[in-house]
C-alpha cells in the first residue's frame, strides 16, 4: 500500500524507531521510497526545526504546518530530492523558505487591506455595502489567481508591486539576472491579466501599476 506523505507523519509520530542511517544512505532510501527512512528523518529532525520555523513565525501551529509542509513536499517529490551532501542543511533552508512564503503571503494580505481601506475612504461612504462586497470579491480573486502562479513567478510579482522593488533589486535578492526577472514578470502580468479579466477595469482604477 502506498504511503502518503501525512500517513508517514503520522506514523512518525507514534513509532519508535532505532534505525540510524547516513546522510547519503537516507537519501537514497527516501528517493526509493522507504516508509522507514522518511520516518526516521522526521522524528530526528521535527523538533529543532519546528523550533526554527518558531523564530520567524513566532506561533507554534504555524510553526508546525510550516515543518510539516516541508516533510510532505519531500516525500511527494522524494524522487527529484537533491540535498548537495548535508539533509539537515537542506531541511533548514526549506524551512527557512517555507516560512518567509508565509510571511510574504500574510504581508500580501495586509497590503490588500491597507489598499482596500484607502481606496473606500477616498471614496467616501456612498453605496459602501456595495463596495465592501465588490472589494472582498476582488480580494478573493486576487488572492486565488496569486496562488496559481509558481513560486518564483509569484515572489517576483510581489516584490515588484508590493515591495516596490526594481528590477536590479530583485534580481540581487533573489540571485538571478535581470533578464530572468523581466521574464517571469511578463509571465507573471500575462496570467493575472488572464485570472482577473472580469475585474480589469476595477483593478485598474485601485491599483493603475499593477499591469503596466
Amino acid at each position: 500500500m502506498n504511503l502518503t506523505a501525512k500517513q508517514a507523519i503520522f506514523s512518525a509520530n507514534i513509532s519508535p524507531l532505532k534505525v540510524e542511517y547516513s546522510d547519503s544512505t537516507a537519501i537514497g532510501l527516501i528517493k526509493q521510497g522507504s516508509q522507514k527512512a522518511f520516518e526516521r528523518l522526521f522524528k530526528d529532525h521535527f523538533k529543532s526545526l519546528h523550533a526554527y520555523a518558531y523564530t520567524f513565525l513566532k506561533d507554534d501551529e504555524m510553526a508546525e504546518e510550516v515543518v510539516q509542509n516541508v516533510f510532505c513536499r519531500i516525500w511527494e517529490k522524494r524522487d527529484q530530492l537533491k540535498t548537495d551532501g548535508s539533509i539537515k542543511a537542506y531541511l533548514y533552508r526549506s524551512v527557512h523558505n517555507e516560512s518567509l512564503n508565509y510571511l510574504k503571503h500574510q504581508k500580501v494580505r495586509a497590503n490588500f487591506g491597507v489598499y482596500y481601506a484607502d481606496e473606500m475612504e477616498q471614496a467616501g461612504n456612498d453605496d459602501s455595502a456595495s463596495k465592501k462586497l465588490l472589494t472582498a470579491e476582488l480580494q478573493k480573486h486576487i488572492e486565488k489567481a496569486l496562488s496559481e502562479l509558481p513560486e518564483q513567478c509569484r515572489i517576483i510579482f510581489q516584490l515588484s508591486r508590493f515591495e516596490q522593488l526594481k528590477y536590479r533589486q530583485i534580481a540581487d535578492q533573489m540571485g538571478l539576472s535581470i533578464k530572468t526577472i523581466e521574464n517571469q514578470m511578463g509571465k507573471a502580468l500575462r496570467v493575472m491579466r488572464q485570472k482577473l479579466a472580469e475585474f480589469l477595469p476595477i483593478i485598474l482604477l485601485l491599483f493603475i501599476n499593477w499591469f503596466v
